[in-house]
């Protein structure tokens, strides 16, 4: 069974929602990254960095969202995940998948801290580029990687429910509740998100 390191409400919470999606059986391992004392250098073994999430697959472990949605959809292709190689929307696919972490999410804490940058300065570049390039993307397809809910979807999905409702750092567009209101209602993030809001002891 796959053992999968968690922190409810946190970065992680992408991978929950795709695990949830993916239907097979998963055991959370929580990691409190917000106890007073920091997360327990014991977790180094897993990863490195002491972030979630994470996973351990009879032995493997996986790190990085991107890596560990590409592990789980190559290791579970009937669940329809993700694009097969040879299909026309498989760079779309991984195209998204990467930029939701080297991109999307650096752009979002940059602004949620208030940094001011100069964006040639940093590989994530300026967080207005990263909202034209998103608002431009969604108002041509209802999914990102194309017509079909993938599992970029997934990690987009989340960050941009996250970056609305928590920090409230994106700016107010129509494109993007649409998008969101297609994502949210399925079951599989519903799932998650009670189960989140349960093990931090609130409600969805």
């Amino acid at each position: 069974m796959i053992k999968f390191y968690h922190a409810p409400w946190s970065r992680s919470s992408s991978v929950h929602w795709l695990l949830e999606e993916l239907g097979q059986p998963f055991e959370i391992e929580p990691v409190d990254i917000r106890a007073p004392g920091g997360v327990p250098e014991g977790y180094r073994e897993i990863q490195p960095n002491k972030k979630v999430p994470a996973i351990v697959d009879d032995g493997t472990v996986v790190t990085e969202r991107a890596a560990i949605c590409l592990y789980l959809t190559e290791k579970f292709p009937e669940a329809g995940l993700a694009p097969a190689v040879g299909d026309d929307n498989r760079a779309t696919f991984l195209t998204w998948l990467v930029y939701c972490d080297s991109v999307f999410d650096p752009c979002v804490a940059a602004r949620a801290q208030g940094w001011e940058y100069v964006a040639n300065n940093f590989s994530f570049g300026a967080f207005d580029d990263m909202v034209r390039n998103l608002e431009k993307t969604l108002a041509e397809r209802p999914y990102i990687a194309g017509e079909k809910f993938t599992a970029a979807d997934t990690q987009l999905g989340s960050g941009i429910h996250f970056a609305t409702h928590i920090l409230g750092v994106l700016p107010k567009k129509q494109v993007f509740d649409d998008y969101l209101g297609r994502v949210t209602a399925r079951p599989a993030f519903q799932r998650f998100m009670a189960k989140d809001a349960a093990a931090m002891g609130g409600s969805a």
